[in-house]
């Protein structure tokens, strides 16, 4: 049944469609089981927090021993859904190197895993076939930061932690929090091998496996489901909600080189969205290219993915690409609620949580990277002197939290803190506001800028939809972009989507199928259509529709340069 065979009559409000987290599910009371591993301390996410954390623990025990210190051998381990490390990152990224040279501190600038520096940048608004170049806001200026693949600085962070003793396990979702009491004292992770209906697929099904822990560390990403439980389960809250854009990406071979990072903002994106697009050479023959809008967008049918191929069609854009090759795509979630959404508690008994799974991520610079390694810095250093205490209990490990709130990371979230929240009301009042919030060091307007959740904004179908027709050689459908995304999940993998138990709407149907950059959801008249192997773990899903957990490892996205 074609699309316009059954017109949506809206609004539509996503939250009244969308199922509840499932605590049951990634929260188990049990006894682990009696051939469970057992850690010292386990992060839950090879990425840049979880990683640094890792690294500067175990330099810490090192140390410790070294001036015959009374810990004796601690075992760290990472669990990483990606079957290999990097698989699942994806960010601009455009990285201040302050993290790096904290961690280490005696290597130079030019022997971590950046492609170039930033030498010049330009900021564009942009119509529909014409560009002005605009004065770069302050809090985007790059002087002194990293042009860089955020796969590439995973996989390097690997390495260095393998150096030092952390035992690395890709491949490894974890399913939930093993608890005890009000502690957290391990996880369980993922069974792999199962067929669309959950039976065992023989030889190649595997069983969950439960890895106990003094400490867990939630290095989880973006949207990450056990933080989300463990922070309503201890009943912990923040001023805000926690607000998500979503960012779509493509790498490019292209035939000439650019000589800057570029931004834009304006056209392709409607006045009341929060967003804009880049442009970053990583070299002479490559660039990535992308597109972020926040996801409290008001259009039902806004299409990412489809507006990405519309901007490329810009004579900006066009002249750069035209001739070259698309080798790689992928999309992802970020948190854009700053410091007002980020919890009051971010550790508990036995638990820490790091990086974008805290949200600590800076929009009105484009920063996360530097601020999630920083964190899992601290961490590091609160469990090794819990550990060395022996008191890891919520109490023990408070300075955590702490230390982060006295640290750049908040420190600079509260600078900022309304500036992402001042677009709410569209471009032009938010430009503004975010000016003089610029010049007042954040003092302008005071107080707090209260939002609600995503999925609580109203959405619109009264706006008209183009759809893009696609070439497939400058513009590409959602089949060839998640074919570019090295997506390895089975075809008969089970589900990992939580549809709502009564079913949604057609206009929830036809929501998610424009939501979705990657063809995840088809609306086939009145019902939802899911095609579940599609998935890139983008978490988009889990803001606005379907709720996402975790599934076999190695399944999703293969990013090799994102």
């Amino acid at each position: 049944m074609s699309e316009s065979s059954l017109v949506p009559q809206g609004p539509l409000r996503p939250l009244d469609e969308q199922p509840p987290l499932s605590n049951g599910q990634f929260i188990v009371r049990d006894t682990p089981d009696s051939e469970s591993i057992s850690m010292d301390v386990i992060f839950v996410g090879a990425g840049p927090a979880g990683l640094a954390g890792a690294i500067e623990l175990a330099r810490l025990v090192r140390e410790g021993q070294e001036r015959g210190g009374s810990l004796g051998e601690i075992e760290i381990g990472v669990l990483e859904k990606a079957g290999q490390l990097g698989e699942h990152s994806l960010s601009g990224a455009v990285v201040n190197p302050s993290a790096f040279q904290e961690l280490f501190p005696g290597v130079s600038l030019d022997e971590f895993p950046f492609r170039r520096p930033v030498t010049k940048e330009g900021m564009y608004l942009l119509s529909p076939n014409s560009s002005v170049q605009i004065p770069t806001p302050p809090t985007m200026r790059n002087q002194g930061n990293y042009i860089a693949s955020i796969c590439e600085i995973v996989r390097w962070l690997g390495e260095r932690a393998e150096e030092l003793g952390v035992n690395i396990f890709p491949g490894f979702p974890v399913d939930s929090l093993i608890v005890e009491n009000s502690g957290v004292i391990g996880v369980r992770t993922t069974p792999s091998g199962l067929g669309e209906g959950g039976e065992s697929l023989g030889p190649i099904a595997n069983s969950a496996i439960d890895v106990t822990a003094q400490v867990t560390v939630l290095s989880e990403g973006t949207r990450g489901s056990l933080s989300q439980a463990w922070l309503d389960w201890q009943g912990v809250g923040s001023t805000n909600p926690q607000i998500f854009a979503l960012g779509v990406k493509e790498l490019w071979n292209v035939k000439q080189p650019l000589d800057r990072i570029i931004h834009t903002m304006g056209w392709p994106l409607p006045p009341d969205a929060f967003g804009g697009s880049f442009v970053y050479p990583m070299a002479d023959d490559l660039v990535a290219l992308g597109l972020v809008v926040g996801l409290d967008y008001a259009d039902a049918r806004f299409d990412s993915h489809g507006v990405l191929q519309s901007m490329k069609m810009h004579p900006l854009f066009r002249r750069l690409l035209e001739g070259g090759k698309m080798i790689e795509w992928g999309a992802k979630t970020i948190p854009e609620g700053g410091y007002h959404s980020v919890p009051e508690r971010r550790h508990g008994e036995g638990l820490l949580i790091v990086g974008d799974a805290a949200g600590y991520v800076d929009v009105s610079s484009l920063k996360g990277i530097h601020y999630a390694m920083h964190s899992g810095i601290l961490a590091a250093r609160k469990i090794f002197e819990a550990l060395t205490l022996g008191d890891t209990s919520e109490s023990g490990l408070a300075g955590y939290t702490a230390a982060v709130d006295g640290s750049r990371i908040m420190r600079d979230l509260h600078t900022r803190r309304n500036m992402r929240l001042a677009f709410k009301r569209g471009l032009l009042i938010g430009g503004v506001k975010a000016g003089l919030m610029t010049l007042t060091k954040g003092r302008f307007p005071g107080g707090t800028i209260k939002v609600e959740e995503d999925a609580a904004r109203e959405r619109q179908f009264d706006r008209k939809s183009v759809p893009v027709i696609t070439d497939s050689t400058l513009t590409f459908s959602k089949a060839d972009a998640v074919f570019r995304s090295g997506n390895q999940t089975r075809d008969d993998i089970p589900s990992h989507l939580i549809e709502a138990e009564s079913g949604v709407s057609a206009e929830a149907a036809d929501f998610y199928s424009h939501m979705c950059p990657a063809g995840v959801y088809e609306r086939d008249g009145d019902r939802l259509l899911v095609n579940a192997p599609n998935c890139i773990d983008c978490k988009a899903t889990d803001v606005l529709g379907p709720r996402w957990s975790p599934r076999e490892g190695g399944s999703g996205p293969g990013y090799r340069r994102m």
